[in-house]
């Protein structure tokens, strides 16, 4: 039997400053449909500090680790059945592990009656999340400073 490259694990305060690493990561580094202009806009820096902390805290994280003891990716569920964040390293992507984290969120979610998820996707992760069972509720344009990024709003009821 092939053991999985990935360990699951509930994140907590001790990891904020590594999610916040990479996510800065996942967005900068690696093919996406967004520009450099617009990933630097999206995620000028890692993220840290108090209102991090305060962010992510607030949320039921679970992040993989690779053999090393590195974090791969996350996925946090908010309040009210919001997938917050959603994120994958470049190395780890197309190995099923979008798909682990988010029954593990889904898991969550029926644990504490939630019958609905939603998102707001990006054009990366739109079809990781499609492929889970969502579907596009509205297509929408951000800016942020002088870029202008497409997202989709998503769903999935259970």
């Amino acid at each position: 039997m092939k053991a999985e490259p990935f360990r699951l694990r509930r994140g907590g305060p001790d990891d904020h400053d590594a999610l916040g690493a990479l996510m800065f990561d996942a967005v900068r580094s690696g093919e996406s449909p967004y520009s450099d202009a617009q990933r630097a806009a999206w995620v000028p820096e890692p993220r840290r500090g108090a209102d991090w902390d305060a962010r992510i805290g607030s949320q039921y994280v679970i992040m993989a680790e690779d053999a090393a003891g590195k974090p791969a990716g996350f996925m946090s569920l908010a309040e009210g059945g919001y997938i917050d964040f959603a994120y994958i390293l470049p190395p780890a992507r197309g190995t099923g592990l979008f798909r682990r984290l988010f029954a593990a969120i889904a898991e969550e979610a029926v644990r504490q009656g939630i019958s609905r998820l939603w998102v707001h996707a990006s054009l990366m992760a739109e079809p990781a999340f499609a492929a889970c069972g969502f579907t596009v509720t509205q297509r929408e344009q951000v800016t942020i400073g002088t870029e202008t990024l497409d997202r989709c709003e998503m769903e999935l009821a259970f």
